[in-house]
């Protein structure tokens, strides 16, 4: 089984090819994974790992960890584009996310003021308040939305409940008033036995649809890049991937591809 975690509250820096130069700030323990998804192309792996013996990191930790690192960055004359919650699951799903969110925005205005504050993450609580507060503060609040076909979802992203289906989550999107980034996914493959593919015309115009209805500030289109747990899993092209972009700009949409 595959189990690529990251192994420190702060990690990186890294080059990332949607971000630039970014802090990791991983929010889930540092052994195990929590998520409310179970994607087949999680880099991370699959939930079944188990969520280890760790725990999630407390607010304090967070900071001072973060702290230490972005004084050392600073002193040592180091670039920073962006810190990035991202790691070993979902990051809104701790407990005292407003609050961190908080503190990162205070401690990058103290050393790096002109990077920016990303959030990865997968929608599933972008409905509950005090998350809807949090990532009203960040600059980059990318949330994921990789079809707007229920079959489709949860074949890529087997959800943990059975309540998060794609009007929902567009629902949630919708409501931040085009304050949000949208991530999708492209992908072709197997998984137990089922086809996937959401790249066919119908998964397309029902993206293009709920982009529309979103009306988020940019759309970034990606595919596959590293390894995934699930092994019967196709990229798709950077030439399939322009194609698709063409499209969804021809309805208004603003695309940005990560091939």
């Amino acid at each position: 089984m595959q189990t690529v975690l990251f192994h420190d509250t702060i990690f990186g820096p890294i080059h990332s090819r949607r971000l630039g130069i970014s802090l990791g700030v991983n929010l889930m323990p540092n052994d195990g994974k929590i998520c409310s998804f179970d994607c087949v192309y999680c880099e991370a792996g699959y939930n079944a790992q188990g969520q280890g013996t760790t725990g999630v990191p407390s607010r304090d930790q967070v900071r001072k960890q973060l702290r230490k690192k972005l004084a050392a960055m600073h002193e040592a004359g180091e670039a920073l584009d962006v810190i990035t919650f991202s790691g070993n699951g979902e990051p809104t799903l701790h407990p005292q996310f407003k609050q961190i969110v908080h503190d990162v925005i205070n401690l990058r205005n103290h050393y790096f003021p002109e990077a920016k504050v990303s959030v990865l993450s997968n929608s599933t609580m972008a409905g509950k308040p005090s998350v809807i507060e949090a990532l009203k503060m960040v600059d980059n609040n990318i949330l994921k939305l990789d079809s707007a076909i229920a079959h489709t979802l949860r074949l890529i992203n087997q959800p943990k409940s059975d309540n998060v289906q794609p009007d929902g989550v567009i629902a949630d999107l919708k409501a931040f008033g085009g304050k949000c980034i949208v991530q999708t996914m492209m992908l072709r493959g197997e998984h137990n036995g089922k086809h996937i593919d959401n790249t066919t015309d119908a998964e397309i115009d029902a993206l293009i649809a709920a982009y529309l209805e979103i009306k988020p500030r940019e759309v970034m289109l990606y595919s596959i890049d590293r390894k995934t747990p699930e092994e019967n899993l196709e990229k798709v092209s950077a030439d399939e991937l322009q194609r698709i972009a063409d499209r969804m700009r021809a309805a208004g949409i603003t695309v940005q591809v990560n091939a």
